[in-house]
Formats: structure tokens, sequence, C-alpha cells
């Protein structure tokens, strides 16, 4: 029997979102300026505020304050109407050297013995459903508001978008675990409030309200999707199979958001961060980790063996677990589950052996292969940490006595299908 399957995503102006970028941006000057900086750095935001916290061990010094603003006004927050504004918003650090209790388990004399940064597990997750090898309703979840934000930051077509957003994506899937149609896309988004009541009083406001809302959902159906659509023709056969039930900011008027509207924490989107509900997480946050900090490395790691098992034809569908003691290198488990769609003639128990052969799993290992030690991260704390493209880029960073470096840098090493053929060898395909 059919069944229905749904995935959501929030805007770079979801409050959530905008402590993940903070608290990313600050790791990237931090490497930027001392590669080997530990920082685990937690952001919370609220009416007029963010407040800084966190543990650091870093011989550099930053302008922590300079670095939030620029990261707000680069998501749109630059009104004072939005209650939430990147010049005139308080900032508060509680920011202090991180603890020698925990650094002595990572720090060694010999960095390929580095210690794991905490316990935990950490999962990996790839399928077929898409050219990216993620889940597709997370996938269009995605799509459907980084389109959304190029249409507000441009103006042209939509001039009432403000920043917050979030979408959502229900899927139906056939007997076979293939997905067939899209059932329902809910999309909430915050927007001026450019229709004005004609006189006081209950009802006017109510009709003024009512008018917002069906102007807000003509423009999604009539200017988002199709530009979806035009960017990203593989998914058009989803739209047109049976009739799609839109909520459009459901609940009607969505005027106050970001931050005042809700206050946003670091760490909060794990599973938007991620895989949207496929697959499994273990719980750790990414953003305002460095990549000692095995829940981000290591779920960067696991992610980049089980995409390079699909896509070598291993199985159609792999999630991979690793499982670390702090201070220890050597994971304490590597877990394979290929959901009954393995092509290869082995037990997931004896493919999690391969694996464990194939790939280092050790920290240190991981943050050499993939670059991990480089400032790579504020483009993944928006729009899912998984499932982009890797590409390489150019960076510059201004410390606060004006020294200016200019990097050229790896973003999303993990998506990267490097090791497609040694996979294949080993499996004998």
């Amino acid at each position: 029997m059919a069944y229905y399957f749904t995935s959501e995503s929030v805007s770079e102006g979801h409050p959530d979102k905008i402590a993940d970028q903070i608290s990313d941006a600050l790791i990237d000057n931090f490497l930027a300026f001392d590669s080997e900086s530990k920082v685990a750095c937690e952001t919370l935001v609220t009416t007029g505020q963010v407040i800084l916290a966190g543990e650091v061990k870093s011989k550099t010094y930053l302008d922590v304050q300079q670095i939030a603003r620029e990261v707000i006004k680069k998501i749109g927050y630059t009104k004072s109407e939005y209650m939430f504004d990147a010049n005139s918003c308080g900032i508060l650090s509680a920011i202090h050297e991180q603890s020698p209790d925990i650094n002595q388990g990572v720090d060694r004399a010999d960095k390929e013995n580095q210690g794991a940064g905490d316990q935990g597990m950490m999962f990996g997750y790839a399928t077929r459903e898409t050219e990216d090898y993620m889940p597709l309703a997370l996938d269009l979840a995605h799509k459907l508001l980084i389109e959304l934000a190029e249409i507000r930051k441009d103006g042209s077509e939509i001039a009432y978008l403000r920043p917050d957003a979030k979408s959502q994506v229900t899927l139906e899937y056939s007997d076979e675990n293939v997905p067939t149609r899209i059932v329902t896309i809910v999309l909430s988004t915050q927007h001026d409030d450019f229709i004005k009541p004609s006189e006081k009083g209950f009802e006017s406001q109510n009709l003024a309200n009512k008018e917002m809302q069906s102007i807000i959902e003509d423009d999604i159906k009539s200017i988002l999707i199709p530009r979806l659509l035009k960017k990203y023709p593989q998914y058009t056969h989803l739209f047109e199979k049976g009739e799609i039930e839109y909520l459009i900011n459901p609940t009607g008027v969505f005027v106050i958001g970001g931050p005042h509207g809700d206050t946003g924490l670091t760490g909060r989107k794990i599973i938007v961060d991620t895989y949207g509900g496929k697959g499994a997480h273990g719980g750790g946050a990414f953003s305002g980790k460095d990549p000692s900090k095995v829940d981000r490395s290591a779920a960067y790691a696991t992610r980049h063996i089980a995409k390079n098992l699909v896509a070598a034809g291993v199985a159609d569908e792999v999630l991979v677990q690793v499982s670390y003691a702090i201070g220890v290198a050597k994971p304490t488990g590597v877990y394979v589950n290929t959901y009954g769609t393995s092509k290869v003639n082995l037990s997931d128990g004896v493919i999690a052996q391969k694996v464990s052969e194939l790939f280092d799993l050790r920290p240190y290992f991981i943050e050499r292969n993939l670059k991990l030690r480089n400032p790579i991260y504020s483009e993944t704390a928006a729009y899912g940490h998984m499932g982009r493209i890797p590409q390489t880029v150019t960076k510059v960073f201004t410390s606060p006595n004006g020294e200016e470096k200019t990097m050229e840098v790896e973003l999303f090493t993990w998506e990267k299908l490097d090791r497609v053929e040694d996979v294949r060898k080993a499996f004998s395909l």
C-alpha cells in the first residue's frame, strides 16, 4: 500500500538558522587566522538581542560583534521594523577559554592519535532518489526556500518578502518505495504589512489580511513554482501527477517573524541540516563546532562514505553509523544498513568491515582527508549540510587589527565522489 513521507526546511532568515550562521561565521574566522583553533560556540537571538557563548582555544583574537552584525546584514535583517536589525541589535559575548579537561583528550603529540572531541554516534545516509543522492522531500523543501530567498533579495518580482520562511513537502511513495507524486506543499513566508485596512475595526483588518494571504498564495504558485521547475526540470513530472494541496501561510498573516517572533538557538534544526527524517541522526548538532568535534566531522565522513557506496553501485540506499569515546582515536564501532537494496552478495556486517578497511575514521584522518581545518562552514549553516555541490571558492577575512587574509578553499568536500573507483575495486564491481 502506498504511503506518505514528509520533510521540512527553514530559510536563512529563520531564527535558529540565524544563530547557526553566526556560530559558523565565528568558526570560519577563527580557523582563517589559526587553523588549529578549538571552538564550540553557541548563539541565541531574540528581539533586538544576540548572545554569544561557548569555549575557544585559539591564538587569534576576533571582533565577534562585528562578525555577527555582518552575518545578520547579509541575511537581510536591515530594517528597524523587523525589531531585529544588524546595525542596532545588542550583542553580548560570553565566550571563554576551552576546558583543559576536554582539550587533553583531543590534542596529541602524534597528530594521528588525536582523540575524538566527544563520545557519541554519527550517521551518514545516501539514496538514489535524487541526482545529489539525497531524500527527495528534503531536496524539494530546501530548493523551494533557496529560490524564495533569491526572489526576496532581487525584489523585482515580489517586493514584500521578509527573511523568515519555512517549507514542508509531503510525497506519496509506491509499494516499491519509489516517490510517485507530491501530495502537499506547505510554505510560510514572512512578509510586509503591505495592505492596510480601509477603516478601523476587526472586520476591516480581517479583510485586509485575507487579501494579503490571497496575493501571497497566487505569487507562490505563479512565480516561485515556475522558477523552481525552470531551474530543476527533472522534478516537473512530480508536479503534474495529481492535484497538489498548497498550504500557503496557513495561519494567515506572517508579519511578525525572525528573532522578534521566535527566539533562535544554535543547533535546533539538526534534521533540516541532514536528511529530513530519513536514515537516522545521532543527536549532535553541527554549527559552531570545529572539526575536532566528531559530532560534525564524523557526520560528514559517514555521508561521504554512504554517497560513494551508493554511487559505486553497492546499494541503492545506505546508512552508515560510526561511534566514538572521548579522547580515543579509533571508533568504537562501524555499522552499515543497506535496507535490503544491496547489489553485492555480502551481508551488511561484511560491508561494514570493508568500509572500516577502506575509510580511516580516526578524527585526524577525517580532518585531513576532507580538508576540514579550513574556513568552509558558513556555507553549510543554511539549506542543509548534505547534498550540496562541492566547489572551490576564494574567501577574504579581516582581523580586528586590519590584517586581511585571502584563502582559496574547497566547500562540501564530503560530497565528492572521489572514492567510487576504490569502492568498486574493493567490492569487485
